[in-house]
């Protein structure tokens, strides 16, 4: 679901045309015209269709690649790793044969993973291949402060680094209301059960679904990055980057703030971590690392 809801978002904000991939015959032509059927209502003017064929897609622009299974109840992201390792990779060098100039932007759990298979499988400089799972992590936390405090979303500002799972950092230190510290407006206790509540957000939804996994955010998430490359906005968001020295860490993908527009990461940027906040990044690395070490042929 979340391929064809982070379509309808872009559709729906006018991005450009839309394909859907599927390897099963009718599904993404059936979600496609639907889709489409419903542009006419919305009021904008963007084509979209589905295709079980790769050279329906070439020439994109960006890709976005959601292919795999999602967790059902009792998996972690580290379960998904053997499952969706060669589907993604399968479908990293399919996609790039298409479209060689295109900005890949990955979804497929384990993310920060998932986003070193593709950037090893299309051979891509690691600008055109980043993760999502900052950008959803962070709008997360922003929902419940401003749950939690009765306030709007628009004024909640929040940044989570790290992987994308129990080890995550939300850094309270730098979430706000109003431009007010969160620490100011919430009690230690109250701000540490909406921290790990951020670090369980896709275990409750998928709790709750049983057979299935979050799809309305992580599309929404996705069409903020989509929009941030195709218009070349230059936004500054949380996404698993290619680190190359920065924050002391060399050759993994990892949740940190990254300026994204055309042409994909323009640069990483490093931002002044106190020791505490320090120390849970790098065991979120250490993580994110130890899974790396499982793959087929991996050099850690």
């Amino acid at each position: 679901m979340t391929g064809a809801t982070a379509a309808q978002w872009c559709a729906a904000a006018e991005l450009g045309d839309v394909v859907l991939y599927d390897v099963i015959e009718g599904l993404p032509q059936g979600k496609a015209l639907d889709l489409f059927e419903a542009t006419p209502l919305a009021g904008v003017d963007a084509r979209v269709r589905g295709t079980n064929r790769w050279e329906e897609t070439a020439g994109s622009d960006v890709v976005v690649i959601t292919a795999g299974s999602p967790r059902r109840p009792g998996m972690s992201r580290r379960d998904l790793l053997a499952v969706n390792h060669g589907v993604v990779a399968e479908v990293a060098a399919r996609a790039v044969e298409h479209s060689p100039d295109a900005v890949f932007i990955v979804l497929t759990n384990p993310v920060d993973v998932m986003a070193y298979v593709v950037l090893r499988a299309s051979g891509l400089p690691p600008a055109r291949v980043v993760g999502q799972a900052g950008v959803l992590d962070s709008t997360r936390f922003r929902a419940f402060i401003a749950q939690e405090l009765d306030v709007s979303v628009e004024d909640v500002t929040a940044l989570v680094l790290g992987g994308h799972g129990d080890s995550m950092v939300p850094l309270v230190r730098l979430a706000q209301v109003g431009g007010v510290p969160l620490s100011e407006l919430l009690p230690a206790e109250t701000i540490a059960r909406l921290v790990q509540r951020t670090r369980d957000g896709g275990a409750e939804i998928v709790g709750l679904l049983k057979t299935a996994s979050a799809f309305y955010a992580p599309g929404a998430a996705l069409c903020e990055m989509v929009a941030a490359v195709l218009r070349d906005k230059g936004r500054l968001l949380p996404a698993p980057a290619y680190l190359q020295g920065e924050y002391g860490l060399n050759g993994l993908y990892t949740g940190v703030p990254v300026l994204l527009g055309a042409g994909g990461v323009r640069r990483v940027v490093e931002v002044h971590l106190e020791p505490e906040e320090r120390a849970a990044f790098l065991q979120s690395a250490a993580e994110v690392q130890a899974s790396m070490a499982e793959l087929p042929g991996a050099p850690c």
